[in-house]
């Protein structure tokens, strides 16, 4: 059962709500009586001292003073509407001698005991069997010359004590539900703040997964919510455009594998039947052929930059002289370039350079740029692959004085399966993969590629590749600045 942040955040507030009232209910309510009972009993052992020190020691000391009450009662009916308690003086012995209320005097506490429970000097409960509801007793000795004359002893019910604690906890309580209401406003600002993005944020997320992925977030937040909502858009950018390169991709293979299959179905069908005549057949039979090496140089080309993953292609870097590599590419074209009455010039920084990377991957790089420049160049033109020197890297240039390509072309060139207007007037094996190979193998190196080009002049294609170190004994060649 999947349970929303909203009630989770509902869920939460209710149990800390609740777990403050038991709190306040038990713990702190025990606390606060704890408490009152202490400051009760102390400020009523303070005033016994004072009590103590002005009237009632002379009282035990001077047995004239004992005749004449009416000061210590006058002072003691005073001190006990001040204090709402009963105060009583107690002899040695137990004997209550005076009391400021109407208490009997002269009457004996049964099993009094100085000493109380704990070694405390206040007591609670009925004092020794004086009252009959709970009380708080406190007893302050009346001491003169280090001997113990008698006890001044005062009460107050327990139930004064309560009624104070229970009005401190009331105000404890309507002060804990104005920081709960205070709490509530906070947790719905809360809500507002992050639940709300974030459902939102998730509604758009479900809407990305079913492939709807026009709907941007655009919370225009300075925080980790709003960072989070760029990131989810540019994702869905990245995503819209990766599905329309994958719609392109299918409709480009599908027409390039449809077309050459076509046209072999034609061909054989046509034989088949015999519209075609025996005489003619090894002529449609070459074109079959041809169309077939189409669509295995298509297959191969496809295959190869899929295998083509960052994360997973590993490429076998090795040491190897980057002049002997273009001179063998340079000679597979030989027998085309007689036909189309082209040359091949070679222009060398030095007699051997010799790079780090992958020399069966940059062949291939040689091969299709080479490929290329002899596609759109006319008969009796030069093309020149030139090596340079340059910021400790060695840049391979391959120049043709072709066709050129179209500025609105230049950016497109490097995509999977695109042509040119000339390319497909001109060259109908050509599947649209040779440049999009390049780009794949010179970015898995870690180095660049770019190409100059002008209609009616040429094309420049230059990639740079990271020289091997030196050969002990081997001097390096100066860079050309």
């Amino acid at each position: 059962m999947r349970i929303s942040l909203n009630i989770k955040y509902l869920f939460s507030f209710v149990v800390f709500g609740l777990c403050c009232f038991l709190c306040i209910s038990t713990v702190t309510s025990r606390l606060m009586m704890e408490n009152a009972v202490t400051t009760k009993a102390a400020a009523f052992y303070q005033e016994g001292l004072c009590l103590s020190d002005q009237y009632v020691v002379n009282y035990f000391e001077k047995q004239e003073n004992r005749k004449n009450l009416s000061a210590i009662q006058t002072h003691l009916a005073s001190l006990d509407v001040y204090l709402n308690a009963r105060i009583w003086l107690i002899s040695r012995d137990g004997e209550l001698v005076l009391s400021s209320g109407n208490d009997p005097v002269h009457q004996m506490i049964p099993s009094f005991n100085s000493v109380l429970p704990g070694g405390r000097y206040y007591m609670t409960g009925d004092f020794f069997g004086m009252f009959s509801e709970e009380t708080l007793s406190v007893l302050i000795p009346v001491s003169h010359n280090y001997h113990v004359r008698g006890y001044i002893a005062i009460h107050t019910p327990m139930s004064v004590i309560v009624q104070d604690k229970e009005g401190y906890l009331f105000s404890f309580y309507i002060t804990m539900i104005l920081l709960l209401l205070l709490a509530f406003f906070f947790a719905v600002s809360l809500w507002l703040i992050t639940c709300l993005p974030i459902r939102r944020i998730r509604k758009t997320a479900g809407e990305y997964a079913l492939g709807n992925y026009s709907t941007p977030i655009h919370l225009n937040r300075e925080d980790e919510l709003g960072f989070l909502a760029d990131t989810m858009d540019f994702m869905a950018e990245a995503l819209k455009d990766y599905d329309e390169d994958q719609r392109k991709l299918i409709s480009n293979i599908s027409h390039d594998f449809r077309s050459p299959l076509t046209s072999i179905k034609g061909y054989i069908e046509a034989i088949q039947d015999g519209t075609i005549p025996s005489n003619m057949q090894d002529k449609y039979l070459n074109i079959v052929l041809r169309e077939t090496e189409r669509l295995t140089k298509l297959t191969s080309g496809l295959l190869t930059l899929n295998s083509m993953d960052p994360k997973q292609h590993r490429l076998c870097r090795t040491r190897f002289d980057i002049n002997t590599a273009i001179k063998n590419t340079a000679a597979t074209f030989e027998g085309t370039c007689t036909s189309r009455r082209i040359s091949i010039e070679l222009l060398f920084t030095d007699r051997e350079s010799y790079v780090l990377a992958d020399m069966g991957k940059i062949q291939q790089v040689l091969y299709n740029l080479i490929d290329n420049a002899i596609k759109f160049s006319p008969p009796d033109s030069v093309i020149t692959v030139e090596t340079t020197l340059k910021y400790e890297k060695l840049f391979v240039s391959v120049r043709d004085t072709g066709v050129g390509i179209p500025k609105d072309s230049l950016k497109k060139i490097w995509e999977r399966f695109y042509k040119s207007d000339a390319s497909r007037g001109k060259d109908k094996k050509g599947t649209g993969l040779g440049l999009a190979i390049v780009k794949e193998i010179i970015q898995l190196h870690d180095e660049n590629i770019n190409v100059i080009s002008t209609e009616g002049v040429g094309t420049e294609f230059i990639f740079s590749l990271s020289l091997a170190e030196t050969e002990p004994g081997r001097i390096q060649p100066e860079q050309n600045e």
